[in-house]
């Protein structure tokens, strides 16, 4: 089986695959297809998420192969542009690795590639958390701790109670033990790499990580984003995605990454 995805847009319009975080699924980009109407958009849900559930189970490797597979057969002119979040920018990292050739510009936010401890510890963690997590105090905490809009409760409970253990054990562990893959200094794509000044210092040596390994990687700051901007400022991270893959000027809440950011 191949992955679930959302198609939309003009058929002559250059195409956009945006790669969603983990936990949620392809909805979480609802205020980036409503801002792009004049492009076509590939949404998949990745696999063990959303309606890609039964794709299992979740590794880097997997998801690139299919999001590449996706651009072959979907994408205009055999290519795309693609953005990605969390771990979608972590599964944007490894397509770029793999086959570079189909990524015109890439948009990589958040994407953890020094690894966290404690991936032995996310199994027994996880059946502790399954019995509780329809519990509606505990989804909407998670919204927040995810900088979740109220809004998208229904959608995001809904993604809750699909997941399983193992899919969530799965894309937790290839999250936190994910590494830069070889490959990257051959990438000629215009890469774009951010990290919210909300985030944890980690993410910023991160963010540091991609832009050297990739030749000619651009490195932002975002002023008062957290992890998850997309949803939590759209309208500055959808002029930010517009700019970078048309060539305009970034907004000027962007700052360029530097060794002693973070800039609040």
């Amino acid at each position: 089986m191949s992955l679930f995805f959302r198609e939309s847009g003009p058929v002559s319009a250059p195409t956009i695959v945006f790669l969603h975080g983990g936990g949620v699924s392809g909805w979480s980009w609802q205020p980036q297809i409503e801002a792009f109407p004049d492009y076509h958009l590939l949404v998949p849900d990745l696999p063990e998420h959303g309606r890609s559930l039964a794709e299992a189970p979740f590794t880097f490797p997997d998801a690139a192969a299919r999001v590449a597979d996706l651009i072959r057969e979907r994408g205009h002119g055999g290519q795309a542009h693609v953005i990605g979040l969390s771990l979608g920018a972590q599964a944007a990292i490894q397509l770029l690795a793999a086959a570079p050739d189909l990524v015109d510009h890439a948009l990589l936010s958040g994407a953890l590639v020094r690894g966290l401890p404690g991936a032995s510890l996310v199994r027994p963690t996880i059946a502790a958390y399954m019995p509780f997590r329809n519990i509606p105090a505990l989804v909407r905490a998670n919204m927040r701790s995810l900088a979740i809009p109220a809004d998208y409760y229904l959608p995001f409970s809904e993604d809750t109670r699909a997941l399983t253990a193992d899919a969530l054990t799965h894309a937790l562990v290839a999250n936190l033990t994910f590494r830069l893959p070889p490959g990257l200094d051959q990438v000629k794509s215009a890469v774009l790499v951010t990290v919210g000044s909300r985030e944890y210092g980690l993410m910023f040596g991160s963010a540091r990580d991609v832009v050297a390994a990739i030749p000619d990687a651009r490195g932002y700051v975002v002023r008062g984003a957290p992890h998850n901007w997309p949803l939590a400022a759209p309208g500055l991270f959808n002029w930010t995605a517009r700019a970078w893959i048309e060539g305009r000027d970034l907004p000027e809440d962007l700052r360029p990454l530097t060794p002693t950011s973070p800039w609040r």
